[in-house]
C-alpha cells in the first residue's frame, strides 16, 4: 500500500536522500524545510521522475510553535502521515561562550522542541490508529558530552534518550520509533556548523548521505529501536560504555577541535 511520509530537513543531505528513497518506492512525500525555492524544485523533480504525489511546507522549525503549526496545516489539508522522519537539525562548532545565545536557543528549539512536538502530535494520531513509524536522526554526538559543541551534543543525547523511551511506549500501540545515529556525513551540516574542519571529519571518515539514509530506511522498516551507522560509530558507541565519562569528554574535545576555537575573544 502507498504510504505518506513526512520528512523534515528535506532540502538537502540525509533528508533529501530519504525523500528520494520513499519516492522511488512509490510513497507520497511531504517535504519540510526553510528554503521554499529548493522545495519547489525537489517536489517537481521527484514527481516527474517517480510519478508519485508530493507536497511541501516551507517552515522554519526553529521558530517557537512552528512544529505545531505544521501539524495543524497538514491535518487541515486532510493529509494522513504514516511515517515521520525528524531529520532537521543543526550544530555549531564554537566554545559555549563564543557563540551567540540566540544560536543555542534556536538549536534547542529545532533539535529538541520541534522534534518533541512532532513526535507528540503525529505520535498521538499514529497510536490512536494503531500503526505508524517514526525515525529520529540523532548522532554519534549522543554518546558523550562534547566540548566546542556542547549544546549540539546535549540535544542529540536528548534525541537518543527520548527515542528509546518512546519506542517502548508507542510500541504498545503498534507504532515503532527508530533512532538513527550517524557519524560525520556529507551534507550542509559540516559547512554551516564549521564542523567540517574538525578532527572528526579528518580522522573518522565521512559517510555519504545516501548510504546513511538507506541504512536508516532499512532500520526503520525492520522497526529497530537504535541503529549506529558505520564501523567507527559502532566502535565509539561500544567504547563509550566502557570508558569513564571524563575520558569520553576529553576524546570528544579532541575530535571537535578545529584549531580555531581559541582565536575568538569574549
Amino acid at each position: 500500500m502507498t504510504k505518506t511520509v513526512l520528512i523534515t530537513g528535506a532540502s538537502s543531505g540525509i533528508g533529501l536522500e530519504f525523500a528520494k528513497i520513499f519516492a522511488k518506492k512509490g510513497d507520497n512525500v511531504i517535504l519540510v524545510a526553510r528554503n521554499e525555492e529548493k522545495l519547489v524544485d525537489i517536489k517537481k523533480h521527484l514527481t516527474e521522475k517517480y510519478n508519485n504525489s508530493n507536497c511541501f511546507y516551507a517552515k522554519d522549525l526553529s521558530v517557537p510553535n512552528a512544529a505545531k503549526e505544521l501539524f495543524d496545516e497538514i491535518t487541515s489539508d486532510g493529509r494522513k502521515v504514516d511515517y515521520l522522519i525528524n531529520n532537521a537539525g543543526f550544530g555549531d562548532n564554537h566554545k559555549y561562550l563564543h557563540a551567540d545565545f540566540d544560536t543555542h536557543e534556536k538549536m534547542v528549539n529545532l533539535n529538541v522542541i520541534a522534534l518533541m512536538e512532532l513526535c507528540y502530535y503525529f505520535g498521538r494520531v499514529m497510536c490512536n490508529q494503531g500503526s505508524g513509524k517514526i525515525l529520529n536522526v540523532a548522532s554519534v554526538a549522543a554518546f558523550s558530552s562534547g566540548p566546542y559543541m556542547s549544546v549540539y551534543y546535549a540535544t542529540k543525547a536528548f534525541v537518543l534518550s527520548i527515542s528509546e523511551a518512546l519506542a517502548e511506549e508507542f510500541g504498545e500501540k503498534g507504532v515503532s520509533v527508530t533512532c538513527l545515529c550517524p557519524g560525520p556525513t556529507e551534507s550542509n551540516f559540516g559547512k554551516v556548523s564549521d564542523f567540517g574542519k574538525s578532527n572528526a571529519f579528518r580522522y573518522l571518515g565521512v559517510a555519504k548521505a545516501s548510504d546513511v539514509a538507506k541504512a536508516g530506511y532499512k532500520a526503520m522498516m525492520k522497526e529497530k529501536t537504535l541503529h549506529y551507522h558505520g564501523f567507527n560509530v559502532k566502535a565509539m558507541a561500544f567504547l563509550t560504555r566502557l570508558s569513564p565519562r571524563f575520558i569520553n569528554t576529553k576524546f570528544a574535545k579532541i575530535m571537535n577541535d578545529t584549531s580555531a576555537q581559541n582565536k575568538h575573544k569574549l
